[in-house]
């Protein structure tokens, strides 16, 4: 699959899908200890797992190269909202903590 192609496959998930963390492993079975940590902000945000698109980087190899590209974004995992990149899981915990991830998620603080 070429550059273009995953680009492509990368940005339909993102813009047609609400909520897309792209992490190690599933929501269910983490692989990572920050991709686990994604999730559960996620969770406490008061959002359902099955509610959130998760695509497993470690199954698609173009998809893990092509991610960081796409966001300009180094590491995994990586959250968008709405289309919108929003950061790994430090980023969301600090958004997490002083509510922003909440309002984002249309959650009720």
């Amino acid at each position: 699959m070429s550059d273009t192609e995953t680009q492509k496959r990368i940005d339909d998930l993102v813009k047609n899908n609400d909520i897309v963390l792209f992490m190690k492993g599933t929501a269910s079975f983490p692989m990572c200890g920050f991709s686990g940590r994604a999730i559960q902000i996620l969770k406490a945000c008061g959002v359902d797992p099955k509610a959130v698109t998760t695509v497993n980087v470690l199954e698609d190899e173009a998809i893990r190269q092509g991610i960081k590209e796409y966001s300009n974004w180094p590491t995994i995992p990586q959250l968008y909202i709405k289309g919108e990149f929003i950061g790994g899981s430090d980023i969301m915990m600090e958004m997490y903590e002083n509510g922003e991830l909440q309002q984002l998620l249309g959650a009720k603080v």
